[in-house]
């Protein structure tokens, strides 16, 4: 299934959080998520910009395969048509690790990240907070016309939007995941 999601980079949080409450969205909830990344040992789903995603956030866990659509360069934040995404609840993270290392997959990267969740009209509203990257806003929907629409109406030029997943945002500023096994607000080890 495709996602429909854009991400405006280094936003105004006391702005942004404003505006958010004036076209009356509604904050349903702040976290501290915990994601691990999982591959298989020969990294094939890297291969063809794909990965596993375990996360905890919110009081719940998943588990969804992640794939950037329409990968056109390797040009950070440009190409991108895209993300698909199929996301399973489970009940207990560590059991799922467990089992994700049981069946032959690697961990690349243990995370951390600060979500605020904010809704409206079908419209989910992710304030994230990542170590060693400026803060900055998901818009998801259920289409791309109510997503252009929502942003713009918050004031984003829908041509600065950015398609691409965490790493393509680290890459903007002088960040690669793929080099970290804990990218954590405590530490950042490099592998």
């Amino acid at each position: 299934m495709e996602e429909f999601e854009v991400k405006f980079l280094e936003v105004d949080v006391s702005e942004l959080t404003q505006k958010l409450l004036e076209i009356g969205a509604v904050k349903t909830g702040e976290t501290l998520s915990k994601i691990i990344c999982f591959d298989f040992s020969d990294y094939r789903l890297r291969a063809k910009h794909a990965w596993v995603r375990l996360r905890s956030e919110f009081g719940k866990t998943t588990l969804a395969y992640k794939q950037r659509l329409g990968v056109n360069s390797g040009e950070v934040g440009t190409g991108d048509e895209g993300m698909k995404e199929v996301e399973v609840g489970v009940g207990d993270f560590e059991q799922t690790k467990s089992l994700l290392l049981s069946i032959g997959m690697v961990e690349k990267c243990s995370q951390e990240r600060k979500r605020v969740r904010y809704e409206k009209d079908e419209i989910e509203f992710c304030l994230d907070t990542w170590p060693l990257v400026p803060t900055y806003i998901e818009i998801e929907g259920p289409t791309w016309d109510k997503v252009k629409k929502t942003s713009e109406g918050l004031g984003f030029d829908w041509n600065n939007r950015f398609l691409g997943s965490f790493s393509q945002v680290g890459k903007k500023y002088g960040i690669d995941d793929h080099d970290y096994s804990v990218f954590t607000f405590k530490e950042q080890i490099k592998k």
